[in-house]
């Protein structure tokens, strides 16, 4: 029972952690000069300079955005 516990406990830090660093990574996308990620998408232009836009205001995205932001606070509270 007491082993049992311990798992359950490991995988709710797991996914506790893996939540943190999905939001708050800042790459998910990796495409040769071209990143991306929830928050915003980088291009690299001449002499490794990136240029950095805010990702599109799509309803999807707004959502999911919110959706990490209240599952974080959710998480720690």
């Amino acid at each position: 029972m007491l082993l049992l516990l311990l798992g359950i406990i490991v995988l709710h830090v797991t996914v506790l952690v893996l939540l943190f660093v999905s939001t708050i990574v800042s790459q998910w996308l990796v495409n040769g000069g071209q990143t991306a990620d929830l928050w915003q998408n980088c291009t690299s232009g001449t002499g490794a300079i990136f240029q950095c836009l805010t990702s599109s205001t799509n309803e999807w995205l707004q959502s999911v955005q919110a959706m990490m932001i209240l599952s974080v606070i959710f998480s720690v509270l």
